[in-house]
């Protein structure tokens, strides 16, 4: 496995583009790579674009990006598999069960990291460390109720929802920024 997060939504048009690109600038320095992939996406379509204008507004470019349909190595590849709503995490563990202690939701992670002490040691590298040391307050803490780790899909909304979204994704990385940074 590669040093790689993935990041998985619907159509890989809005919300795993828009976290591919945060991470790739949260973590720029740090020695993990990161992509995305829809579980219904149509492979090479470009970024939706209000997802597109926020990426550009942080400093990125995205006239490059094009959507991938999420397949199993894609999965298997990643040593972090974050998702926008609990329902691609499902689909995620079907096609790779193998991915299953080390995929997430996006906010579900957020949380987790939030509340864990940073990782001692980097056994696998600092990626790894932090996803054990989620992984083990994943089994100590009570779930969030319902919805609250899914990732509303901004795909009909405004260019303000999408400001919205884009903040969520940047929140629900910072703790993964910070353990990373302290692993490593």
């Amino acid at each position: 496995m590669v040093n790689a997060v993935l990041f998985v939504c619907h159509a890989n048009l809005c919300r795993s583009p828009m976290a591919e690109y945060t991470a790739r600038r949260m973590l720029a320095g740090l020695p993990v790579t990161v992509a995305s992939a829809g579980t219904d996406a149509v492979t090479g379509r470009a970024m939706h674009p209000y997802a597109a204008a926020v990426v550009a507004e942080a400093g990125a470019d995205p006239e490059t990006f094009r959507t991938r349909r999420l397949a199993a190595e894609h999965l298997t590849d990643a040593v972090l598999v974050l998702t926008a709503t609990r329902r691609q995490r499902s689909v995620c563990t079907a096609m790779a069960p193998a991915a299953l202690h080390r995929t997430f939701t996006l906010r579900q992670f957020g949380r987790l990291a939030a509340a864990v002490e940073p990782p001692l040691t980097e056994q696998d590298g600092p990626l790894a460390a932090a996803v054990t040391a989620a992984t083990l307050a994943r089994a100590r803490l009570q779930p969030a109720p319902g919805d609250a780790d899914d990732l509303p899909d901004p795909v009909a909304g405004t260019p303000e929802q999408f400001r919205r979204c884009a903040e969520e994704i940047e929140r629900s990385l910072r703790p993964l920024a910070v353990l990373i940074g302290t692993a490593g």
